[in-house]
């Protein structure tokens, strides 16, 4: 493990030594610059994100952060503590890649056990763009619609001590790759996916070719195929990091236009405060380059619902070795459908993870099913996940792969 190069989190760590001294308190908040009692302590809240799917910008606007200590307390009942940002914030979330914070503020509580956030948005009124996306390769900033939730809270279930005396720094972590989802007609609508992540700077960092760049390139820690954490590099330096990770075993995957995927398997994240690196800017990351392939269709849901969101992810495995997501999307609310474009043909190249660099990378010919062939999964939350263990696009694009999920 090599300590983490600070040139990717200067940004990160200045943004979260500021949180203290951007907040307006609300609520039973506290505000200024006077030291709460000794029988408080204080809550600050920053917000980062992972990349998003095929736009050049995803904004909301944040009105306020709420914390109670109930777990079932709605948004009218007594006990919450408000950190209000006066005015509300319109964050462009593709800003906040590579461990990048947004700092929300901060407010004196009461000293005790926590067990409810809820993140409020300004809703879009009229023709407003409080929410918004830009679509890639677009300059036109088009109106994002947004749950009722957005106007009581989006509720995160996260339970965490104030200590008197003591300090606690919550991360939300925005994933806009999933939060946002097509509803027919070419419109988009926000359906939130918002996690609390720790704030620690460790991780797992590295650098890709400049060369790709220019390509759209991701890069994910996964977990079992589960993407855990993911990020863009730096436009300039091609830099990375994926931070703030749980301890445990990642597969780090990354992918690009036109390029086949690399992964990385089994890289061990162990520290709370170091960054395992996987490549240098000496020795950068490449990708060869390959033919691509499309995998569409349908998801029904059944019973239908209103609240669900499904989506559908293109998977290779390797023999005595993980499982690994190369590319997923929310299907349509409206029509159910999806379409996963730009699916690599050429098998991708694996590489085991060693402390000694660089990895040297081979074609994974014992990737399942198959160069070109991919395990294609629909979930949806309150549905039996469902999967086709081989859709193959080696020869042709594959266009009606449909999916009906029940319960």
């Amino acid at each position: 493990m090599k300590p983490a190069r600070p040139s990717i989190y200067l940004a990160a760590a200045a943004a979260l030594s500021l949180s203290g001294l951007s907040a307006c308190g609300g609520g039973g908040g506290s505000s200024g610059d006077t030291a709460p009692p000794v029988t408080m302590g204080t809550l600050a809240v920053s917000m980062t994100d992972a990349p998003s799917c095929g736009f050049d910008a995803v904004n909301v606007t944040v009105n306020k952060v709420r914390v109670n200590q109930s777990s079932s307390a709605s948004d009218t009942d007594a006990g919450w503590t408000d950190i209000t940002l006066n005015p509300a914030r319109k964050i462009n979330l593709l800003t906040l890649t590579n461990g990048t914070l947004e700092a929300l503020g901060q407010t004196a509580l009461t000293a005790g056990h926590y067990t409810q956030l809820r993140l409020v948005l300004d809703p879009n009124t009229g023709n407003g763009l409080a929410n918004s996306v830009v679509v890639s390769g677009s300059t036109t900033e088009q109106s994002l619609d947004t749950p009722s939730a957005v106007q009581s809270g989006i509720k995160l279930i996260n339970a965490f001590d104030v200590a008197a005396g003591q300090r606690v720094d919550l991360v939300l972590d925005f994933d806009a790759c999933k939060s946002i989802v097509t509803k027919g007609n070419g419109k988009y609508a926000l359906k939130p996916v918002v996690k609390v992540i720790p704030t620690t700077l460790n991780g797992i960092g590295g650098f890709v070719s400049t060369a790709l760049l220019a390509s759209h390139v991701m890069v994910s820690a996964q977990q079992s195929g589960a993407i855990v954490s993911a990020t863009t590099p730096n436009p300039t330096t091609g830099e990375f990091a994926l931070s703030r990770l749980p301890l445990g075993n990642y597969d780090v995957v990354v992918t690009a236009d036109s390029r086949a995927a690399a992964v990385v398997g089994t890289v061990p994240v162990t520290s709370t405060s170091a960054t395992v690196a996987i490549s240098t800017a000496a020795a950068p990351i490449t990708l060869p380059a390959t033919a691509t392939g499309s995998i569409g269709g349908t998801v029904t849901l059944t019973p239908a619902s209103s609240t669900a969101t499904a989506y559908v992810a293109a998977k290779q495995s390797f023999v005595a070795g993980p499982t690994v997501t190369i590319k997923y999307q929310g299907a349509d609310l409206a029509s159910g459908s999806y379409t996963l474009s730009g699916l690599p043909v050429g098998a991708p190249q694996y590489a085991v993870y060693s402390a000694t660099l660089p990895l040297q990378f081979a074609s994974a010919a014992t990737v399942l099913p198959g160069a070109g062939k991919y395990m294609v999964e629909a979930s949806a939350e309150g549905y039996t996940t469902a999967s086709l263990p081989l859709v193959d696009i080696s020869l042709l694009n594959q266009s009606n792969v449909n999916f009906n999920l029940k319960p």
